[in-house]
């Protein structure tokens, strides 16, 4: 049976009533994937801001984003173009701090966080308290079904993947990067080169989700 696919806004409400559910003491960890500009952050956003009004303190997001390599290890490497595919990023130490978060036997957690503005991840840049009961976990790979992203697998609780159309993807991606000053030839090579293959690949190569999210 395919999984059940909403809207974001009755994703949200799934999530409330999730958040209502958890055994006292109990930490809930959802995985929410997708392709770049599909929509993970600004849903995660969201939904950490409507939960945290009806239950302050209860939600936390964790980006998978936070997890780059910095370039003083991409350029050695040749991998600087290519920053955002699969193997640009440290799912080693997302694994760690996935099983510190799933553990909760510290009194708070420093998680980093991506800084686009000057595309470094800031180490320690937010902390997640004990009392957090539900992670969201985004990112674009978290579901992928090859290694090393495969072995994330069981840190989660339950697992959404948001689905959006490659021209609405293409709409976002050149919208963003237009706002970071680029040129059209340089959004076109940032699209066809990284993201849309990205995308791509996370569509054909994510396991089946428990919900699809339809942005």
């Amino acid at each position: 049976m395919s999984p059940p696919a909403l809207e974001p806004a009755a994703f949200i409400a799934r999530l409330r009533a999730l958040l209502r559910e958890l055994p006292a003491g109990a930490r809930h960890v959802v995985a929410l994937a997708g392709a770049p500009a599909s929509g993970k952050s600004t849903l995660a956003a969201e939904a950490e801001d409507q939960l945290n009004r009806q239950a302050p303190g209860a939600c936390a997001v964790l980006p998978m984003d936070g997890f780059h390599y910095d370039d003083e290890v991409l350029v050695p490497r040749g991998w600087r173009p290519r920053k955002g595919a699969p193997h640009t990023f440290d799912v080693g130490g997302l694994f760690a701090t996935l099983n510190r978060l799933r553990r909760n036997d510290e009194p708070m957690i420093a998680v980093p966080r991506f800084d686009r503005s000057l595309e470094i991840a800031r180490a320690g840049a937010r902390l997640i308290e004990r009392s957090v009961r539900l992670i969201l976990v985004e990112g674009n790979y978290l579901l992928l079904k090859d290694p090393p992203w495969a072995a994330l697998a069981p840190l989660f609780d339950t697992t959404a993947l948001i689905r959006a159309e490659e021209d609405a993807l293409v709409r976002r991606l050149t919208g963003r990067w237009q706002g970071y000053g680029l040129d059209e030839a340089a959004v076109r090579e940032k699209l066809e080169d990284n993201d849309l293959p990205n995308g791509r690949l996370v569509y054909a190569g994510s396991r089946e989700p428990d919900i699809v999210v339809l942005t």
